[in-house]
This record gives C-alpha cells, sequence and structure tokens, in this order.
C-alpha cells in the first residue's frame, strides 16, 4: 500500500496538473533562494496559478512544503532483498541513514513535522517507512524466518535513526547495524 494522499483532491486532470505544477515551482524556487523567501504568491506566480489556490488546497506554506517533501521520500522502489531478513534491514537502514541523513533528508524530515493539516503528512511518512519495512518482513515471514513486527522496527529501529538526524547527532552506518543486529541477530 502506497501512503495515503495528505492533501484531499480529485485524481487525475486539473487537479494533478495544479499539484505537478506547484511542486515544480516549489522545487525551482529553492534551487533560487532560501526556503525562507518563499510565499503564496511567489510560488503562485511561477506555477501559474492563483495564490487562492494555493490557500484553498494546501492552507499555509508548512503543509505546502510538507506535501512537496512528502513526494520526495516516496520510494521508487522495493527494498533490496539480499536474501535474509538481517541482511535486507542492513541494507534498507544504510539507505535510509544515506538519504534521510543527508542536508536535503533532513529538510525533508523538518517539513514533514512543520505540517499543520491534522498530522496527515507526518501520518503520510510513517504509512511509508510502515509499507517498506512490511515488504521487508513479509519477504522474511516467506522464508521461514521470525522477526520483529513493524511496530517493533519503528520504535528500535527507525526512531533513534529519525532522532538522531533531527537533534543533529548525525548517525552512522556503524549505528544503524548495532540497531539491526540488536533487532535480528545474525545466525550462526
Amino acid at each position: 500500500m502506497i501512503a495515503k494522499d495528505p492533501v484531499q483532491s480529485r485524481p487525475g486532470g486539473r487537479s494533478s496538473r495544479v499539484q505537478a505544477s506547484v511542486h515544480q515551482a516549489v522545487r525551482k524556487l529553492l534551487e533560487r533562494m532560501p526556503r525562507e523567501e518563499l510565499t503564496f504568491p511567489l510560488i503562485a506566480t511561477e506555477a501559474g496559478v492563483t495564490p487562492s489556490t494555493l490557500y484553498r488546497r494546501w492552507g499555509d506554506l508548512p503543509q505546502l512544503l510538507a506535501d512537496v517533501a512528502l513526494e520526495r521520500i516516496r520510494p521508487i522502489a522495493e527494498p533490496a532483498d539480499t536474501g535474509s531478513l538481517h541482511g535486507d534491514l542492513q541494507a534498507w537502514t544504510e539507505q535510509y541513514i544515506e538519504e534521510m541523513g543527508s542536508p536535503l533528508g533532513r529538510t525533508l524530515l523538518r517539513d514533514t513535522l512543520v505540517a499543520t493539516q491534522e498530522d496527515q503528512v507526518t501520518c503520510a511518512c510513517v504509512d511509508i517507512i510502515r509499507d517498506q519495512l512490511g515488504i521487508v518482513l513479509s519477504r522474511a515471514r516467506a522464508r521461514g524466518e521470525s522477526g520483529p513486527d513493524v511496530d517493533t522496527m519503528l520504535d528500535q529501529l527507525v526512531a533513534p535513526i529519525v532522532y538522531r538526524i533531527l537533534y543533529g547527532l548525525q548517525p552512522d552506518v556503524a549505528f544503524g547495524r548495532k540497531l539491526v543486529e540488536h533487532l535480528t541477530p545474525k545466525q550462526a
């Protein structure tokens, strides 16, 4: 299951074109100026829509930035299949630390946490991670492996990584390996 859409919209058609145009405008503007200078009128002009369109659809700038961030956070592929739960979690964790620990990743995480629309974006981020870990766990169970449930992986693997990223205690691969080892000790 892909994460829930953080903004209620009509599928396809004009609504999709507007969203794509606005997202592209935000990305372009962020390449040229600091995010503190972004405004709905600037974004609307760049996207070729009226500011009222942005207010109606996103409500405020933090919600729009979170929606753009969520689009970039969505994975483009399933987690790597290494043949074992331990290996799959290790590969997923290393990729997650690399992507979310980057300057862009930290910004995306912060944008999603600032969203104000009833935590829909934050929940969508959790859904994305939950889906990815669910795939890893389903493959492991199909191979006859046992392991922790997804909520335990969120609490004991993802949460410490996100905490370190958000508070500037950059996690590294060794930190990720320790977390994975604690969750799924290698079989001898």
